[in-house]
């Protein structure tokens, strides 16, 4: 997974007539704006500079090109002058990738002893920049604004989060959810409308045959799972009954048998982006997958337990944009409070499957009973993920619309160890508290199922959302339940007034 694989355009608005003098300048200072973005640290993709826009046709050719570009994830757009917004219109209604409106100008501070109306003319980003934003809001268009001088670092980190969300976005494009098995029986929120994902999202939910699955597994070769077993070895802390010469060494064989077969699968095709499995069809595997789901999340894939294909989905683009930060994103659930009034906490984990990407320390490789689906003992990686401050998002499908739902929490350590528990886990303080956290949750229709960061923040996931055009409801240190629920009310009937 690589952010430098995608590109953001950089597009400058001006017109013909300020003179070619002037529109060489603008094009020398826009050069020099994208080679100045394209370097810094905080934009992880390429920023590719354009030439200026000064014409309807030239505009919308751009935007056309754009679009048939599946490397171009969005553009930046600048007015280094005053662009008459009626020639962006057919443009910007070609253009469904996202943009981001950079409200800037090329010199920071005015010149007070030599400021003219030349320098006035040719430095008009102040009312450009509006009637470019008059144009945005009058087509509707979602975008992102970001206002300051673009050699501020906070400018930069600004956008270096917007163009993590359109790779995210442009990532999901084409992409295939590959389902092994089918979801949980009688499970509601693990279900959707696969159609209106694709519509709306645009990846495909794909199922695929555990016997497929079954037969790479069983092809693996005995050379290449000792190898892989050397590499747990190396990496984990092994339990002894797992070690090298171990009574349960075996098991650890298969796990690393079942592991090099989904990798087989999976790295098949390049769409394959994010996957989900069921304990209820494990047929033909000898166990759950655990370790391998764990490794594999580790690695960039989604992944969505009991076939919640949206979970995986949304796990995938969390990483995607969380790439090169630190931190970590897991597929994760609420599973247990902690309702001690001085102090309540979620306690956090899975059956098996949560991404060591979030651990505090080196993971402890482990084998033990699970309980259900009925199939021998399976391997799986067991820690405690780091603390700090952390987020846990919820993709829902309420029917006529997806909802993007986020709580920020904060990662706490746990006050006491867990010898008994035998899984990842992650122990957290939800926003802004518990009661009003988890009652917000509920009237919102979120997931038990959710996608967790310490790596990214709420401003990606609220670009994301914008460039995806459905709901964000946010759960954070200012909400009030009262407040919150009557902002479920207007945005739903926000959203049937555009359906």
């Amino acid at each position: 997974m690589s952010l430098s694989q995608h590109q953001v355009w950089f597009v400058t608005g001006s017109q013909h007539l300020y003179g070619e003098e002037a529109l060489r300048e603008v094009a020398a200072h826009s050069q020099e704006v994208a080679a100045a973005l394209n370097a810094a640290a905080s934009i992880p993709v390429e920023v590719v500079f354009k030439p200026i826009a000064t014409t309807t046709e030239s505009i919308r050719t751009l935007c056309q090109q754009a679009e048939a570009d599946p490397a171009c994830a969005g553009l930046i757009c600048w007015m280094h002058t005053f662009s008459p917004a009626k020639m962006w219109i057919s443009g910007l209604q070609t253009l469904r990738k996202p943009y981001a409106h950079l409200h800037t100008q090329f010199g920071r501070d005015i010149p007070w002893s030599t400021i003219d109306m030349d320098y006035m003319n040719l430095n008009q980003s102040a009312h450009g920049g509006r009637e470019f934003g008059f144009i945005g809001a009058r087509l509707r268009k979602e975008r992102t604004v970001v206002v300051g001088h673009w050699q501020d670092p906070a400018v930069q980190l600004r956008l270096g989060t917007w163009a993590r969300a359109a790779a995210a976005w442009n990532e999901w494009q084409g992409a295939t959810i590959v389902r092994f098995g089918d979801n949980m029986r009688r499970v509601a929120v693990t279900e959707g409308d696969k159609v209106e994902a694709e519509m709306r999202l645009g990846y495909a939910v794909d199922g695929y045959g555990v016997g497929d699955l079954v037969a790479r597994v069983n092809a693996v070769s005995d050379a290449a799972v000792e190898k892989l077993c050397a590499e747990y070895d190396e990496t984990y802390v092994m339990a002894p009954a797992l070690a090298a010469g171990g009574a349960r060494r075996a098991a650890l064989a298969d796990a690393a048998r079942i592991e090099l077969g989904m990798r087989d699968f999976l790295g098949a095709n390049e769409r394959f982006i994010a996957f989900t499995d069921t304990f209820e069809d494990l047929h033909g595997l000898k166990q759950l997958p655990g370790i391998a789901v764990q490794r594999l999340m580790a690695d960039g894939y989604g992944f969505g337990g009991e076939g919640d294909w949206k979970t995986a989905a949304l796990v995938r683009a969390m990483k995607t944009m969380a790439e090169g930060l630190d931190g970590g994103t897991s597929f994760m659930e609420d599973y247990v409070y902690h309702l001690d009034p001085s102090g309540m906490q979620v306690l956090g984990a899975h059956m098996l499957e949560v991404c060591p990407s979030i651990a505090a320390s080196k993971a402890s490789c482990e084998i033990h009973p699970l309980g259900i689906g009925g199939k021998e003992d399976p391997v799986r990686l067991v820690f405690n993920a780091a603390p700090g401050a952390a987020l846990n998002a919820s993709m829902i499908d309420l029917g006529e619309r997806f909802r993007l739902l986020v709580n920020t929490v904060e990662a706490v350590t746990p006050p006491q160890d867990l010898p008994n528990l035998p899984v990842a886990r992650a122990l957290w303080e939800a926003h802004p508290d518990l009661p009003t956290a988890a009652a917000a949750w509920i009237h919102a229709g979120g997931a038990h199922h959710t996608g967790y960061s310490t790596a990214i923040g709420l401003d990606h996931l609220e670009d994301f959302a914008g460039m995806a055009g459905i709901e964000l409801a946010v759960i954070d240190q200012d909400t009030r339940l009262r407040q919150f629920r009557n902002e479920l009310r207007w945005s739903e009937a926000a959203y049937r007034l555009n359906l």
